[in-house]
């Protein structure tokens, strides 16, 4: 590609393209792969310290999607698109959850 030889085909980097909250802490996720994802906030909580501010409901209400990316508190608060695709679920079309 353009005069470089890769080992592997270039990936592109992975964007959150809507998002939209449909329980207590939970979203369901589009990105860039076009997947649909059931994101449960609840589970990432005692990772990611910085989330804490996310318990509360008004707060975790309040994103935006900024470049791709989840963000919260006008930035102070982001999660990579990468972390919150590995640590969501497979939703499938029809609203049936299926497990990783």
């Amino acid at each position: 590609m353009n005069g470089i030889l890769y080992a592997d085909e270039p990936s592109r980097e992975l964007e959150v393209r809507s998002a939209r909250i449909t329980d207590d802490h939970i979203m369901l996720v589009t990105f860039s792969t076009g997947e649909t994802r059931l994101c449960d906030f609840t589970e990432m909580f005692d990772d990611v310290p910085a989330f804490s501010p996310l318990h509360d409901e008004k707060i975790f209400e309040d994103f935006r999607i900024d470049h791709g990316v989840l963000t919260w508190q006008d930035g102070d608060i982001d999660i990579s698109p990468t972390y919150l695709y590995n640590h969501s679920y497979k939703y499938a079309i029809r609203g049936e959850l299926v497990s990783l």
